[in-house]
């Protein structure tokens, strides 16, 4: 793939266990194109998640190459990737991983101000427009539904502007309202701002809507499907 933003090449994963080292990803070779939006799938313990945890340079390749927007994920260490996160990618978790003594606005605000951004919070004040949210910017947490502390964690993970945007099961704590309208958002805003999308996801519908889906099981990729032309 020419233009691709995200490229693993024979990427292995294996963590210990209780019983010793366990084999979680085999000899993974996948490009992600530029402004793509991919559905991981397949059973649970597959391995999706772990993909994509390995594609954002938040587990460590056992062996293989991971290479985000040429860079080169699997030769830099704990700082730079994170640098390198905090700078081009956002992420999205089924747990909201929100601050709880932050409120909306400090949480969108977060990653700017440790870029130095000095319009952090204008910024995370328009972000949190975008998801809906702008009357709850003033509140914590815990005065939030699960929805809204979804689209705040979204707001976050887009408010930086990134090049590549992973989500892990982003509706899998709501019901199902909220979960569409979580997911309309997340393609809405990823199409407008031409972000490249991974998405873990066991929903079919899901899945329906991105340009490709990749199936995996027992660690290895079983096959792969392009969207249906309208």
């Amino acid at each position: 793939m020419p233009d691709a933003v995200l490229s693993l090449k024979d990427v292995t994963l294996s963590l210990e266990g209780n019983a010793g080292p366990v084999e979680i990803l085999h000899d993974i070779t996948l490009d992600v194109g530029r402004g793509e939006t991919l559905g991981l799938i397949g059973p649970s313990g597959s391995g999706k998640s772990s993909l994509l945890m390995v594609m954002g340079g938040l587990e460590r390749a056992s062996s293989g190459s991971v290479r985000a927007l040429g860079q080169d994920l699997t030769a830099m260490d704990e700082d730079a990737l994170a640098r390198f996160r905090r700078g081009h990618m956002g992420v999205v978790f089924q747990s909201f991983h929100l601050i709880p003594t932050m409120t909306a606005l400090e949480n969108v605000a977060t990653p700017l101000e440790l870029a130095g951004d000095r319009d952090a919070f204008a910024r995370a004040r328009a972000e949190l427009e975008a998801v809906g949210l702008g009357h709850r910017a003033d509140h914590y947490p815990a005065q939030l539904s699960g929805g809204e502390q979804q689209r705040v964690a979204l707001a976050r993970a887009l408010v930086p502007e990134p090049e590549i945007l992973l989500a892990d099961e982003p509706t899998g704590n709501l019901d199902g309202a909220n979960g569409q309208a979580i997911m309309d958002l997340l393609f809405g805003l990823s199409d407008k701002k031409g972000a490249t999308l991974v998405l873990v996801t066991h929903a079919p519908d899901l899945a329906a809507r991105c340009d490709r889906t990749v199936r995996l099981r027992d660690g290895h990729v079983e096959g792969e499907q392009l969207r249906a032309a309208e």
